[in-house]
């Protein structure tokens, strides 16, 4: 018996590879629900774009009305939007008071874009802290805390392929995550992966 437990393992270990050889690539966690929901929406967005700002509002809808959860990624495009990098690095403090408060910036922000310049962006963050009660620092990010994050969300979403914002994804626990290329198919696309 003794003679066969190498032949055996070795035979396991074969049917082992064939099989995952077999299976489809493996979907990066990122692109998954968080746990406890079958379907979520992966969003990487620029808080200084305006398509993002358009796109917010039916993603927030498409949420309610599915009753799914929104997972949102700041990426700013510094170059392009010489202001988003800040606003996202503020949306992380607010953020750290609660998950509420930081998505409930973005969308302040989101609202107030076309008024907001370089200039006076930290007006607008503090009449949104001041009305939120919450405590915003004459300097928001001492230790670089809050950009290492920003950094790592725009690193997580150069690592996904993603090249533009507003990136939306439908995101399933079942299937592979669809990228909602034009965003009045959003709807349509949900119903497709539920219906998966």
């Amino acid at each position: 018996m003794k003679k066969h437990v190498p032949l055996l393992a070795i035979l396991l270990s074969s049917l082992v590879s064939l099989a995952s050889a077999q299976t489809p690539q493996a979907v990066d966690p990122a692109l998954r629900p968080p746990k406890g929901s079958q379907v979520a929406l992966v969003v990487f967005e620029d808080l200084e774009c305006p398509q993002c700002r358009r796109a917010a509002p039916l993603v927030q809808q498409a949420s309610r009305n599915y009753k799914i959860p929104v997972v949102r990624h700041d990426f700013p495009l510094g170059r392009m939007h010489p202001w988003s990098t800040e606003a996202a690095i503020m949306a992380h403090y607010f953020d750290s008071q609660s998950k509420q408060t930081g998505n409930e910036f973005r969308d302040y922000i989101f609202q107030h874009q076309p008024e907001i310049f370089v200039t006076n962006l930290r007006q607008f963050a503090d009449k949104f802290a001041a009305d939120h009660k919450v405590d915003l620092p004459f300097v928001v990010d001492p230790q670089g805390k809050f950009a290492a994050e920003v950094n790592a969300e725009r690193d997580l979403g150069i690592r996904l392929g993603v090249h533009q914002t507003p990136t939306i994804y439908v995101v399933s626990s079942k299937g592979k995550p669809v990228e909602v290329s034009d965003i009045n198919q959003l709807f349509q696309t949900i119903d497709a992966v539920i219906n998966q």
